[in-house]
């Protein structure tokens, strides 16, 4: 790889990166109460967006890059102006947001929200084109989740007819994408599942967990094709568009981080072959646990970010 951009935009610890569509601007947010756009080719910083008043734990952001999604602790999201960074719609929630996202069409989103005291987990839908919905007043549909089966992370799955949803429990679950009614349910991983992300032509996945596995599994029926090994728990893994590469991210908690040598911490960047799932390379330029990985578009660059709220952009060599 090329030397890294080391980017430094964030007081507090990042809790979520995304490319845009284009690849040529990322979003980030963290455990402030505001999310920032850079552009990836020189990691200059083009804007904050201000308005939330708790951590961001998600966002996201349409194909045609006009509208930016987050969701917040302080039981809210809002959807964003790119461009101008302009709050469009903010509504509240019972509970603290934990996972969002767009469909493909960009005209439906999904948000999530913890299980607290007293409250349920739900999920909730809603259409853009809809004004009710963007107040706040209804939605396509708001399913409430049993207890002890907290969504950690969720994503649109194959022509955004289904929501494939990673649980605390360890679980992976597929919601109709109309109605919120559970379609399957399989529990790939012993432990919290803490990354969902879709290959480009959304036919597969790839899901971290706390149980140290990686995981490789279908849209459709949720079939496990591979498992990815590592020493420590996984935080984030993601594949690469054009190359059969699985990149992965984690190693040990940050509160361990200070008393652990670099070598035991498992803080490298692991690349695995897709299929076979062995692991042929590593990427060793920063210290703690790394929170999330994304590829580019054209499978040449990756973007990770650590605890100490630095994140590293690097370019693969041809």
């Amino acid at each position: 790889m090329y030397k890294p951009i080391v980017l430094h935009g964030h007081e507090r610890p990042i809790t979520k990166i995304k490319y845009n569509r284009d690849c040529d601007l990322i979003f980030t947010c963290a455990k402030n109460s505001e999310a920032n756009v850079w552009y990836s080719y020189n990691g200059e910083r083009l804007g904050s967006y201000h308005g939330h008043s708790g951590v961001i734990w998600c966002l996201d952001v349409d194909w045609r890059t006009d509208a930016l999604l987050t969701g917040s602790g302080d039981s809210s999201w809002r959807l964003w102006s790119v461009e101008t960074g302009t709050c469009i719609n903010s509504v509240e929630t019972n509970n603290p947001v934990r996972s969002c996202g767009f469909s493909y069409c960009g005209n439906l989103f999904f948000v999530t929200t913890d299980e607290v005291i007293g409250r349920h987990c739900e999920v909730m839908v809603y259409d853009k084109r809809d004004d009710s919905h963007m107040l706040g007043k209804s939605n396509v549909f708001l399913q409430q989740l049993p207890e002890k089966e907290k969504i950690t992370v969720a994503a649109f799955g194959p022509n955004d007819e289904t929501i494939i949803c990673g649980h605390e429990n360890g679980s992976v679950t597929q919601l109709d994408a109309t109605c919120g009614e559970f379609l399957k349910k399989t529990k790939p991983h012993s432990n919290m599942v803490t990354d969902i992300q879709m290959y480009p032509d959304l036919t597969m996945f790839a899901t971290g967990s706390k149980d140290r596995t990686a995981k490789l599994i279908g849209s459709y029926d949720l079939d496990v094709f591979q498992t990815y090994l590592a020493e420590r728990p996984i935080n984030s893994a993601a594949i690469s568009p054009t190359r059969n590469y699985v990149l992965i991210g984690g190693g040990q908690e940050a509160k361990e981080v200070t008393t652990t040598h670099t070598k035991e911490g498992g803080f490298d960047a692991r690349i695995y072959h897709l299929f076979y799932g062995e692991e042929f390379a590593r990427v060793k330029c920063h210290f703690g646990p790394i929170n999330s990985v994304s590829f580019t578009i054209d499978g040449n660059g990756c973007v990770f970010y650590v605890k100490l709220s630095l994140l590293h952009i690097g370019n693969f060599l041809k």
